[in-house]
């Protein structure tokens, strides 16, 4: 479908929303906010029902649905929460906001999807997983820590190794993830290399991960996208919990600024590692550093009925040290201010100024060597988006999006005393664009059609030198560019339609069509990520990539929706995808890191099988993903298919929670991963007596497969009306396996013809203990 073609289709379904909405001028609408009795805090996701028409309440808790002249019984419903039914008569426009309170008796079991109705049956929505921090309640994690980015990895299509950065979602690279915390995004989601996420669940209301089909609103990455809401702040009343473990401590500080009107949220954690190693007698380790620290703070305040105004941030750090001699720092920091304003009882508006940072800095100091390289991508960011509730057919959103990017590849600062010379790689500008418009239309009780547009523009500006290059890697022309100058502007179509056919009340069957562009790309040639791997932007050489994915699901309720089972398949094309040359050396050349790539296309299809239980003493699920990711690249692998580097066959996950009563719940989660794709030297030989190997096929074998199981338990100690607390107990790898993190190879002691695999393993298994507290 050609993009004339495009907007005629679009138009002409636009126009049909403004027909019916003109149609039906005798009717009303009742809207308004649902909120948390018990903290005030508004609600995303909840059921609003009144007969047989259902709406629900969007991402800041606003709702809207449109009846005839009448009297009606509206319920809304949400899980962990009483019912609220309410008797209206609406001879008019009316305002309600709701405030549902909290249900006492019961357990706190994980739930993934929270509705009394099937909404994984009626929803458009193809690939959709949704979290709440309830879910991670009882899951084990390492260490303790509970983490809900390593929840999400326990799902199907999502795949992520410990001790490495990020995670791949269905056959998409880590850096084709668009991760937004309270809409601002973030480059590099971990600490510790991986091993925890940047996320303190403390701070976290909602996760929404989009693993195909993402709403016309979102853009930017190809594989998927994980929205991620902050709590807004208790505005009740005054609440303190945190909680005390053996490598982390946290605080959470929340309460009101004025009661029912605005509310602050403050929410620190820091993990302590070092400060045991300065226990140490040995000033080799003592003069070591190893922590993290991260810090989250929002504030809101009702501005009126119809205006609320929200301001959040982020910040968070990591530092890592060998004595003197090595320093490695990175972090990320956000800010958002968001304006909320409800034009009427159909129209909804969201406006938004975002800042976003991430940088790192690499300290080496031997000798003659004393040097500090640091890099940094900066974004300021602004939104405008609409939501119009058209009629109880249409709900429409439309908005405009503008970010503006700046990238420092490195700037490098020398000691006094020191052989290296002050350097500073040049900086790169762009700025992206989009316009959005989408509308989820519900023709009847039996289909349900989501279709949308999204109109991108990626406008590479100069304040540097472009080059040209040919096919060996040789720059030809090298072109200046006074800053702000454009040097190319790259403009992509990118349609959207997803649809959901209901069988019957249990069972339905989705599809879904998506085309995403992405003009921001992270380079590297280490076999783990590493937080100094190297974002680029597209360029006059480096294009856009492009990725159109079909996605088809079967989704069924059982014994009365107590259990979900979702079976999904996809398959993704990618164009212009990016690899290193063989022999590729990305830091060498970092102003013309054009000549160290090639460029080729990328394929990804799966099948994913999952099946929960939401209720009950035992609560869990099982997933199963079968997939397959290749790439064809001219220049690699004799220009043949080949496996990426994350591509794994065969990914499972089985998690199980407990509640044996009030006081006790055990959990166990087990995986198994097969091994990602690795090259592996095919042989070798010697110069000037050392040991050279050489390489044939890129990513040519398979590290070993992983398997892992992790147990926790958690043991409530006291809950009184104002104050509880609570200990939990973990193991990580409870049967010790040793997963492989790298295999390097050497030669034998022995006989050094003969070459030897060495395995370096991370962790075997892993107790800890933690004390959670809460006190309002």
């Amino acid at each position: 479908m050609n993009r004339t073609s495009i907007f005629k289709c679009l138009l002409f379904c636009f126009l049909s929303i403004l027909y019916q909405t003109a149609s039906a001028q005798a009717k009303f609408s009742v809207s308004g906010t649902v909120k948390s009795g018990e903290t005030g805090e508004t609600i995303i996701g909840a059921t609003i029902k009144v007969n047989d028409k259902y709406t629900s309440s969007n991402e800041y808790g606003f709702y809207s649905i449109t009846l005839e002249k009448g009297d009606y019984v509206l319920e809304v419903s949400y899980v962990g929460y009483e019912l609220f039914v309410k008797n209206i008569q609406l001879t008019a426009n009316l305002s309600l906001d709701i405030s549902l309170p909290k249900k006492d008796s019961e357990l706190e079991n994980v739930v993934i999807t929270a509705s009394n109705r099937p909404r994984n049956v009626s929803n458009t929505q193809v690939g959709v997983e949704k979290l709440s921090t309830s879910a991670v309640k009882n899951i084990p994690v390492l260490m303790g820590e509970r983490d809900i980015l390593k929840v999400v990895t326990l799902l199907p299509g999502v795949k992520s190794d410990n001790g490495t950065n990020g995670f791949n979602v269905r056959g998409g690279a880590a850096d084709q993830n668009l991760i937004l915390l309270d809409e601002a995004p973030v480059y590099n989601a971990s600490h510790l290399l991986g091993f925890f996420s940047t996320f303190n669940s403390d701070a976290i209301k909602d996760l929404t991960l989009y693993k195909t089909g993402m709403p016309a609103q979102f853009g930017g990455r190809l594989s998927s996208v994980m929205d991620i809401k902050m709590n807004d702040g208790n505005t009740k009343d005054y609440v303190i919990s945190g909680g005390l473990g053996l490598i982390s401590s946290k605080i959470n500080v929340e309460g009101p600024i004025q009661k029912d009107e605005s509310s602050f949220l403050v929410s620190a954690r820091r993990t302590y590692v070092d400060m045991f190693l300065k226990l140490s007698s040995d000033s080799a380790i003592n003069r070591n550093k190893l922590y993290f620290y991260d810090l989250n703070a929002k504030m809101n305040f009702s501005l009126g009925k119809k205006d609320k105004l929200f301001v959040s941030g982020y910040f968070g750090r990591d530092d890592l040290g060998v004595d003197k001699t090595f320093g490695l720092n990175w972090g990320n920091a956000t800010a958002t201010l968001r304006w909320n304003h409800i034009y009427n009882s159909k129209l909804f508006s969201n406006t938004s100024l975002i800042f976003s940072n991430y940088d790192y800095n690499i300290g080496i100091t031997s000798g003659t060597t004393d040097f500090d390289i640091f890099s940094q991508i900066q974004d300021w960011n602004v939104k405008h988006e609409m939501q119009w509730f058209a009629n109880n057919k249409n709900n429409v959103r439309f908005g405009i999006n503008a970010i503006h990017h700046t990238m420092t590849p490195g700037d490098v600062t020398a000691g006094e005393s020191s052989s290296i010379n002050n350097s500073s790689l040049q900086k790169r500008y762009s700025l992206e664009n989009a316009a959005y418009i989408s509308n989820t239309w519900k023709t009847n009780n039996w289909l349900n059609i989501t279709y949308g547009l999204r109109l991108s523009n990626f406008t590479v500006l100069g304040g540097g030198d472009f080059f040209e290059v040919d096919g060996d890697g040789e720059i030809t022309k090298t072109t200046t560019y006074k800053k702000g100058e454009k040097v190319v502007s790259y403009n992509n179509l990118e349609p959207r339609v997803a649809a959901s056919f209901k069988l019957d009340n249990q069972t339905s069957i989705k599809t879904s069509y998506v085309r995403n562009t992405q003009n921001l790309h992270l380079i590297s040639n280490s076999t783990t990520g590493s937080p100094t791997d190297k974002w680029v932007a597209s360029t006059n050489i480096i294009k856009p990539e492009i990725s159109d994915q079909v996605s088809i699901g079967y989704y069924k309720n059982l014994f009365n929706n107590n259990y979900e089972l979702t079976v999904e398949s996809y398959y993704k094309t990618m164009q212009n995808q990016i690899d290193y040359r063989d022999g590729a050396n990305i830091y060498a050349n970092t102003n013309a890191i054009e000549s160290q790539l090639l460029y080729g296309k990328g394929r990804a299809y799966g099948l994913e099988f999952l099946m929960k239980k939401n209720t009950g003493k035992l609560t869990g699920w099982l997933s199963y993903t079968l997939s397959k990711t290749e790439k064809k690249i001219d220049g690699i692998n004799d220009n043949k298919w080949y496996d990426a580097k994350f591509d794994r066959t065969h990914d499972v996950a089985i998690v199980a929670m407990y509640e044996l009563n009030k006081k006790w719940s055990f959990s166990a989660n087990w995986i198994y991963q097969t091994g990602n794709a690795v090259t592996f030297p095919a042989g070798k030989y010697q110069i000037d007596g050392k040991t050279v190997y050489y390489y044939t096929e890129r990513n040519g074998y398979r590290m070993p497969a992983n398997h892992r199981l992790d147990l926790g338990a958690t043991m409530q100690l006291k809950k009184k009306k104002r104050w509880e607390s609570e200990l939990t107990f973990s193991i990580y790898n409870a049967y010790g396996r040793e997963n492989a993190y790298v295999i390097t190879f050497r030669d034998n002691k022995d006989d050094p013809s003969k070459t030897e695999a060495v395995r370096t393993a991370l962790f075997k298994f892993i107790p800890s203990v933690s004390y959670n507290f809460k006190f309002k």
